[in-house]
């Protein structure tokens, strides 16, 4: 009697669990539906729940990202990025996203950095690379000393 009311405790914590993450991936794909269909408050309020569940989700960070650019809070856009950056060091977009707040705020050594490490983890926005470098060379290193 023991082992079944023990086999089915676990078993009911399995299908909690496999729930849980199935949900985690389910949020972070409805969460991309809307912001999709250009829907971004539905999006950014699934995207926060994804973090709910799953805190370390960089997908779910970059897409807040996206969307606070869209809002212009540029406070909110770096933190995210920061945050996938942080999660996730060779996600591309999120570098090539901060690279263009830095070069927004004139920071030439911090883009000088980043761009560096961009070039060694592009692999789908490598053309930008050449906007990147241009945009370097018009920016005077006020920040070097």
């Amino acid at each position: 009697m023991l082992k079944k009311i023990k086999f089915l405790c676990c078993f009911f914590l399995f299908l909690n669990f496999s729930n849980l993450v199935f949900s985690d991936s389910n949020f972070f794909e409805q969460g991309k539906k809307k912001y999709n269909e250009k829907k971004l408050k539905e999006s950014k309020f699934i995207f926060q729940r994804s973090i709910l569940f799953n805190p370390k989700d960089s997908k779910s960070y970059l897409y807040l990202a996206k969307i606070y650019n869209a809002e212009k809070n540029l406070k909110e856009e770096e933190k995210n990025l920061k945050t996938t950056l942080l999660l996730d060091p060779s996600n591309e977009e999120a570098t090539y996203m901060i690279i263009k707040i830095k070069l927004k705020k004139s920071n030439y050594s911090e883009v000088k950095e980043l761009t560096k490490t961009f070039l060694k983890i592009c692999k789908t926005l490598c053309e930008k690379e050449k906007s990147i470098l241009e945009s370097l060379k018009n920016l005077e290193p006020k920040n070097e000393s």
